[in-house]
């Protein structure tokens, strides 16, 4: 009896390590609140690589622009329109000496938005601006007042949201409270240049998985023992 009991204390322990492990990976995400930038082509969106303010992009070019709560580039939601130039831009027609550029603006879901707000409608648009013009002068063509913190990250579009810029948030993709740190989600969002690819780290700690490996050894340990004195 006294054996069984021994062994059932250990698998306890070996199932509340491993609950742990998950609980610590579940605790510890987290996803950033911001506008991403995608650049559209016929085969859809891709995450941009580069700031708004460094893309100089060609008459015929589809930009976007993503409100949503995400981690970084590879689980970041995409404008919810496809970037279809001749449709967005038909009104427009070619002008010497400008460039038209097509922007889908998508203030994303009410999941993610900021408490006490309500994100505006999906909407498009067709900025025609110099030919040397940068994204962001097309952006601020058709969607003013643009809010930008001190580090030139992109915070706003047509004012929306009121107030923010990139704060860390406890329920990734599903809108959670405020964590109250800021980030710097990636470059993409921001005017400076970068990769684009950052990773928060999400995951446990490797002291937690430090601790549960040695609580997982010892639970293995009890139960080896248990089984030798039954034998």
């Amino acid at each position: 009896m006294r054996a069984r009991r021994v062994a059932r204390a250990a698998a306890l322990l070996v199932v509340g390590a491993v609950l742990a492990v998950l609980g610590a990976g579940t605790a510890q995400a987290a996803g950033y609140r911001y506008w991403s930038f995608w650049e559209g082509s016929a085969s859809g969106w891709s995450y941009a690589t580069q700031g708004p303010s460094l893309v100089r992009p060609e008459d015929g070019s589809v930009q976007g622009f993503r409100f949503s709560v995400s981690a970084d580039s590879r689980d970041a939601s995409k404008p919810r329109r496809a970037p279809d130039f001749a449709k967005i831009c038909a009104d427009t027609p070619a002008k010497d000496g400008s460039k038209r550029v097509a922007l889908v603006i998508d203030p994303g879901s009410a999941a993610d938005a900021p408490d006490g707000e309500t994100p505006p409608a999906l909407r498009t648009a067709c900025a025609r601006v110099a030919a040397d013009a940068s994204s962001a002068e097309a952006l601020a063509a058709v969607a003013k007042p643009l809010r930008y913190d001190t580090s030139a990250m992109l915070c706003a579009i047509s004012g929306y949201p009121a107030t923010g810029c990139g704060e860390q948030v406890s329920g990734q993709g599903n809108g959670g409270s405020d964590g109250g740190s800021k980030a710097a989600p990636t470059s993409a969002s921001a005017a400076s240049s970068g990769d684009g690819n950052g990773d928060d780290g999400g995951g446990p700690s490797a002291g937690v998985l430090v601790g549960t490996g040695a609580v997982l050894l010892l639970g293995i340990a009890a139960v080896a023992q248990a089984r030798r004195r039954r034998g």
